[in-house]
């Protein structure tokens, strides 16, 4: 063997590792559409979700609750109230109820009171009408999608674009369901098999902010598992005393065991003046993703230094945001408008 042979050789032993390490490192970081497009079109519809791939969304986020039928829709809360026009007709005015969720008292309709056939009946309308007045237009035009729906529509899109489109589901008051005798965890597991959806590479991450529902899960599927945690508070299932509790070090070390990642509330990895926390890189060192929520454009989600104009509903440098996050190391993000999130991610990469 020649000696430049061999120094070439031995050139390539030592850089592999770090060839293979950059290649881990510059993978690009996903686009998850929180809720749809939802900064542009009514949250949960397909409208909304149809928009985000159109935009660049890598994943579409789902919020799943239960049908009295026991069928799985996507709406933000089962209480049906500010997401449909459910108030407005006459023939379910005997369903408003008072429940407790959570420990929390509402006053509304709750999807668990509905069956599908009813459900479909009802139209979407938007949530933040004043802060997207441009979003009511549509008000009226959209059903409430079903989970099936949500997975036939990533397909499809994924055949059409040569792009794959993941869904991100969330299961809503998981224990809250389980307590009126309509579990999600199984219902889901089957439409994910049906779906051909049951492998640790499949295009989807299920979420939730409880804990012993993900572990549930873990028994129960084999695709990835994401620890959803607020800057307060804690588990609605009492599993863990608190957020903060679960993002130390040896928490973190507890979701690893059931989950592949967590998703914090975005305040946990950067606070608004731009400090950043520890969170990445404790979550990276016990080998958990990192995809923190919300990135919305509107002055009135922004931190102050990055607002434009006086106008809550005015958009400010949301991208500016975001390149504070992928400058951190985040592996996602959670956007209501997926087209900017593309834009500074690219932009980040380049």
């Amino acid at each position: 063997m020649t000696g430049m042979l061999r120094a070439a050789l031995m050139l390539a032993m030592i850089a592999t590792p770090a060839l293979a390490k950059e290649a881990v490192i510059s993978s690009k970081p996903i686009i998850i559409a929180h809720r749809g497009a939802s900064g542009e079109r009514p949250e949960h519809t397909l409208a909304a979700y149809q928009l985000a791939i159109e935009q660049g969304a890598d994943f579409i986020e789902p919020d799943l609750v239960m049908t009295r039928d026991g069928q799985l829709v996507a709406r933000h809360e089962n209480d049906i109230s500010g997401t449909t026009d459910v108030s407005s007709r006459k023939e379910f005015a005997d369903r408003k109820a008072t429940k407790v969720i959570d420990g929390i008292k509402h006053t509304g309709w709750f999807t668990e009171d509905f069956t599908l056939a009813e459900l479909k009946t009802l139209r979407a309308k938007e949530r933040l009408p004043l802060l997207r007045r441009g979003n009511s237009k549509f008000d009226g035009q959209f059903e409430v999608p079903t989970l099936r729906e949500i997975i036939a529509l990533a397909k499809a899109a994924s055949a059409r674009t040569g792009r794959t489109i993941g869904i991100y589901p969330e299961t809503k008051h998981p224990s809250y369901f389980a307590s009126i005798g309509l579990p999600l965890e199984a219902a889901l597991v089957a439409e994910l098999r049906a779906a051909g959806w049951d492998r640790a590479d499949a295009p989807v991450f299920i979420q939730s902010f409880e804990v012993d529902n993900l572990k549930a899960l873990k028994q129960l599927t084999r695709v990835p598992l994401i620890q959803l945690m607020a800057s307060e508070g804690g588990p609605a299932d009492g599993a863990q005393p608190s957020y903060t509790a679960m993002a130390t070090p040896e928490g973190l070390k507890a979701i690893a065991v059931y989950a592949a990642g967590i998703g914090p509330q975005k305040d946990m990895v950067v606070a608004g003046d731009g400090t950043v926390s520890s969170l990445v890189a404790d979550a990276h060192a016990t080998g958990l993703k990192v995809h923190p929520w919300t990135f919305r454009a509107e002055n009135y989600f922004l931190p102050s230094g990055l607002r434009k104009g006086i106008n809550p509903a005015g958009h400010g440098d949301m991208t500016a945001e975001i390149g504070r996050f992928l400058a951190a190391g985040v592996d996602g993000l959670f956007t209501d408008y997926p087209y900017l999130g593309a834009q500074a991610r690219d932009r980040h990469s380049r």
